[in-house]
């Protein structure tokens, strides 16, 4: 009998610019998570969505939104903020800490991307995580 693939689901988180904010989107992404039974997903999307919302609140001036999205057995985890400006990742043996979050985004995602949104209304990074 084949699994029953889960109905779509999507939230919207949006916060102030307050660095604050992005320990209360990883409180309601756990919340969330865990009442679609995903307890599995918790660590890598706190993680992901901490990089992901940090970069936001830390290089921009505007307010941020998150945005999970279940499709399937894919959760997507992106975050918006007002600045169009690319992302961008520092080299590897760079010795600050600055500049590593895409990296960790990288390596614990299954993808990840950007692009902009509306022109110059700001850009939106998202990263996708396989649900068990």
């Amino acid at each position: 009998m084949p699994t029953p693939v889960p109905a779509p689901w999507e939230y919207t988180l949006y916060i102030p610019h307050d660095p604050r904010a992005v320990g209360i989107c990883r409180r309601a992404l756990r919340d969330i998570l865990t009442s679609h039974h995903l307890p599995a997903l918790v660590e890598p999307a706190e993680l992901l969505a901490s990089e992901l919302l940090g970069n936001a609140i830390r290089h921009t001036k505007g307010p941020a939104a998150l945005k999970l999205r279940r499709s399937g057995p894919t959760l997507r985890l992106g975050a918006w903020d007002t600045d169009p400006t690319p992302p961008g990742t520092k080299p590897q043996d760079d010795e600050s800490d600055e500049g590593r979050g895409l990296h960790l985004v990288d390596a614990y995602a299954d993808d990840w991307g950007w692009f902009q949104v509306n022109g110059t209304a700001g850009k939106y990074v998202w990263c996708e995580l396989g649900a068990p």
